[in-house]
């Protein structure tokens, strides 16, 4: 795939490339990358993907987000806009930050003055934008908790910003993004200090250690839980934790992992997700979600 030299402005363009690296499942597959370093480019090429049809996607962190093995077809846009790092020098009322800020910024800032509600999102390996798009959180609540406002670029180029509401956020999603749309920046408030804070991010992050493989390679939680039972628990109970297909492993440590452990590809990831959903519904009735985000569109069949 090209791209016109006028349009690449402010920008990294790095066709047909190895994208395993950039997510942590690390998948076999290859894409377009193009990484944008400033707003009006971002407004450039988004004016000019959408002109000509030309599908693109967000990619963050990479970490609820899985990449085809060939997605030569599209393009991949990772931001990597200006921010200043004084600004968590010292307490503010709220913080007007980059979609591209990772979450470990913040929590770092929160351990550092003991902000409440920031404990959140503790030990969520994301970007501000990529957290909010999926309304991230942890057993302490959700990232939803403290948006003030979301400035989103539509698919014309312009930003706009968005005031919180009540009906904003839901369970890991949110009803204020359109496809094509792109969360660009966020004001973030807390709750108040609270020298407990600190103390109280250290042990749950020692928790996620210990009850969770962050070491392997994996995309975090695979399925959404339900209101009165953990999709792990349900995983767990089936005697699926070990269960293997094609280098994946249903992870021992935690259920609702998926480790890769091989040369998986995303159908092969696709097919083992298949087969749990299956095997879940057939025995307790109930019917998973996913919740790390990919298109693969194969026809499934069930494999044991």
């Amino acid at each position: 795939m090209k791209l016109p030299n006028n349009i690449l402005k402010g920008c990294e363009f790095h066709p047909e490339i190895d994208l395993s690296s950039y997510t942590t499942m690390r998948l076999k597959s290859t894409g377009n990358l193009l990484v944008v370093h400033d707003l009006k480019a971002l407004k450039n090429v988004v004016v000019y993907l959408n002109e000509n049809s030309i599908h693109y996607e967000i990619l963050g962190w990479g970490a609820n987000q899985l990449i085809g093995k060939n997605a030569n077809e599209m393009i991949y846009l990772k931001l990597d806009l200006p921010w200043d790092e004084k600004i968590f020098e010292e307490i503010h009322e709220s913080y007007q930050l980059p979609a591209s800020v990772p979450l470990n910024k913040l929590t770092a800032h929160a351990v550092k003055f003991g902000l409440m509600g920031w404990e959140v999102f503790t030990g969520i390996p994301a970007t501000l934008g990529g957290a909010i798009y999926m309304n991230a959180g942890t057993k302490f609540g959700e990232i939803g908790d403290i948006v003030q406002s979301v400035e989103v670029m539509g698919v014309d180029g312009e930003i706009r910003t968005i005031n919180k509401d009540l009906d904003m956020f839901y369970y890991r999603g949110n009803n204020f993004v359109s496809r094509g749309e792109i969360i660009v920046g966020a004001n973030l408030e807390h709750k108040g200090i609270d020298k407990k804070i600190p103390s109280l991010i250290e042990k749950y992050m020692k928790y996620r250690k210990e009850t969770q493989p962050l070491k392997s390679k994996n995309c975090g939680c695979v399925f959404k839980n339900f209101k009165d039972v953990g999709a792990g628990e349900l995983i767990e109970l089936l005697g699926l934790k070990g269960y293997e297909y094609h280098g994946l492993v249903v992870s021992e440590i935690h259920a609702n992992f998926i480790e890769n452990r091989g040369k998986a590809t995303l159908e092969d990831f696709d097919q083992l997700v298949q087969n749990i959903k299956f095997l879940v519904e057939i025995y307790s009735g109930r019917k998973i979600e996913c919740e790390v985000k990919y298109d693969y569109n194969g026809k499934h069949e069930i494999k044991t």
